[in-house]
């Protein structure tokens, strides 16, 4: 089992991340959930989002501990959140973020492998806002391989309509532009 934990902030689009590879995942004939963990929280404040991808039925239905990956759509809350608790040995940090990963010092414990994106200029420049849920996906793609591009093509067209072109424009230039450091 695959296991994902996206961290942003509220409106920044974690939980519709999760979403979306979940219904690819679903459509692709394996098995997956997301959900998210946040209160009565306004825009901006933290948010917590999962994600489980199986070729099986997955039974659990608790927070997810000990991910194999997380995704961090704002490098702010690194200040916030230990987004790498519980990080696997060997798992994927994810991160928005402007510096390549050999460039980073990281003020959390970091055990894993690192991935880089400046995913909020690339939202900016392809969407024309500062939402980087789609260009992230692009991002965890290209560190893990955690499902096709393709199968996320009809999951975002169903969710975004009309600006579907844009977010996949968004997740396909991310990939391109993410840098993986093993």
């Amino acid at each position: 089992m695959n296991e994902v934990r996206f961290h942003g902030r509220g409106g920044q689009g974690a939980v519709t991340s999760a979403e979306l590879i979940a219904h690819g995942v679903i459509d692709d004939g394996c098995f997956a959930q997301s959900f998210p963990s946040f209160g009565p929280e306004r825009r901006g404040a933290p948010v917590v989002a999962f994600l489980r991808i199986n070729d099986s039925k997955i039974r659990t239905r608790a927070e997810i501990t000990e991910p194999d990956a997380i995704v961090l759509l704002d490098s702010s809350l690194i200040q916030v959140v230990d987004v790498c608790a519980g990080l696997k040995d060997g798992g994927w940090a994810v991160l928005n973020s402007r510096h390549k990963p050999s460039e980073i010092e990281t003020p959390f414990k970091l055990r894993g492998r690192v991935a880089t994106v400046d995913a909020n200029k690339i939202a900016q420049e392809v969407l024309g806002v500062p939402i980087t849920n789609t260009t992230m996906l692009g991002a965890l793609i290209k560190a893990t391989g955690i499902v096709k591009i393709e199968c996320l093509k009809k999951p975002i067209e169903e969710r975004f309509g009309r600006l579907a072109a844009k977010n996949l424009a968004a997740l396909e230039r991310a990939y391109e532009e993410t840098i993986v450091w093993e």
